[in-house]
């Protein structure tokens, strides 16, 4: 009695200990959630995002950490699953009591997810392009809002320079994001005297693979005059749609295609030989010559290859990884301000702040509205899966989340 009496006594001390000494590690380590699909259709963009937190993580802990502990990355796959992603987030929170999350790709994943942090006042830096139409003061946008991204793009196309587009084909995948861009296109479009019979809309669903029959629709339309395929695809239909263009003989000198989610990483599976000449519009290319971006990509393929990548001798970086690296570091600079993890603390101390990113041009997070001031990229896709950079603004761009084409948006400001 008395020797099963001590066992388990023993065995209360030990599961005690044990318990005491996970406490005392959480307490030693500040917890950073990272939310990005890791399968499903998402995942052929969203792998680099949480291979690129995980560099920036190791980064900040190799000069010290912050506040005098070290960050631990809490890792969760919402499988491309939108209502998945506020599942997930909820469970960073409140259960895995993360300080920061970064993560989401698609505009309904963000939008998934906003209310559960809104509701546990809680911080996401999101670093993707997207559509505007929305400020949060529980989110930073670390990727572009329209005007750092699409108008450019369709000012450069209409421009003599960018072929002096007079029809276009607005070709997305089905849902928020796409059908929101081509909204405020349409209305800009329109304010640039482009009739409705000029423009041609045309959606696909996630994971779609089909494109014959859409790529054959470009090319009749495009006999109307001279045409640009304004692409918001997203997600692993790239390959399909890319590969279509390519079979089809539809050139960039014909009908130039711009797109807006596709960068170095998806253009990794596809043979890029017949798409020379095609664009995509960004606020970072790999190709941009600087000596922070050198550090930047020697850096991520030095990870790459300590953590075993697939597809090692082609890893590439791209726009939204430099958005996650940049948001990442300022988030550590707003802590180390504030001293505190805290939410609302961090949240007053990330206004202004700057940093050098690897685009090449000093980077600001804006003082009230949470978007960075970006650079705007248009590259040509080149026969080695790279961008050669063909325009470029002089300087960085203030976002602006509230599109002046949309009606109601007049008296829009920042938080």
């Amino acid at each position: 009695m008395r020797r099963r009496l001590f066992i388990k006594t023993a065995a209360a001390a030990v599961l005690s200990a044990g318990a005491l000494m996970s406490s005392a590690y959480a307490a030693n380590t500040i917890k950073v959630g990272i939310l990005h699909s890791l399968s499903g259709t998402m995942a052929i963009s969203e792998t680099a995002l949480k291979n690129t937190a995980l560099m920036t993580i190791e980064e900040i802990n190799a000069k010290g950490g912050l506040l005098g502990k070290k960050l631990e990355a809490v890792i969760v796959d919402p499988a491309s699953n939108w209502p998945l992603f506020a599942e997930k987030a909820r469970q960073l929170i409140t259960q895995d009591k993360v300080s920061v999350v970064f993560g989401c790709w698609t505009s309904v994943s963000r939008k998934s997810v906003l209310p559960v942090f809104e509701e546990l006042n809680s911080l996401l830096f999101y670093p993707v392009q997207y559509e505007g139409e929305e400020l949060s003061q529980n989110v930073f946008y670390t990727g572009a809002a329209p005007n750092q991204q699409a108008i450019p793009a369709v000012e450069y196309l209409m421009s003599a320079e960018g072929g002096g587009a007079k029809r276009f084909v607005l070709a997305g995948t089905d849902y928020v994001y796409p059908r929101t861009t081509n909204k405020i296109l349409r209305a800009f479009l329109h304010s640039k005297g482009v009739a409705d019979k000029d423009i041609d809309e045309v959606y696909t669903p996630f994971g779609h693979a089909d494109y014959q029959t859409i790529v054959a629709n470009i090319k009749k339309f495009a006999t109307g005059g001279k045409t640009a395929v304004i692409s918001t695809i997203n997600g692993d239909s790239n390959v399909p749609f890319y590969k279509e263009l390519g079979n089809s003989g539809l050139k960039a000198t014909d009908v130039p295609v711009v797109a807006f989610s596709v960068g170095e990483e998806e253009l990794r599976g596809v043979d890029t030989k017949p798409l020379e000449g095609h664009l995509a519009a960004w606020n970072y290319f790999m190709s941009v010559k600087n000596p922070v971006n050198a550090a930047f990509i020697k850096a991520y393929k030095a990870w790459a290859t300590k953590n075993n990548v697939p597809n090692l001798d082609t890893v590439v970086t791209n726009d939204p990884m430099e958005a996650t690296y940049v948001g990442m570091h300022m988030w550590a600079q707003a802590v180390k301000k504030a001293g505190s993890t805290d939410v609302d603390k961090v949240r007053k101390a990330m206004a202004g702040q700057t940093f050098k990113a690897p685009s090449g041009f000093t980077l600001k997070m804006d003082e009230t509205n949470h978007h960075l001031h970006k650079p705007v990229m248009i590259g040509e896709v080149t026969g080695t899966g790279q961008f050669n950079v063909v325009w470029k603004t002089d300087k960085p761009i203030r976002a602006q989340p509230w599109s002046p084409f949309i009606a109601g948006n007049e008296k829009k400001q920042g938080l």
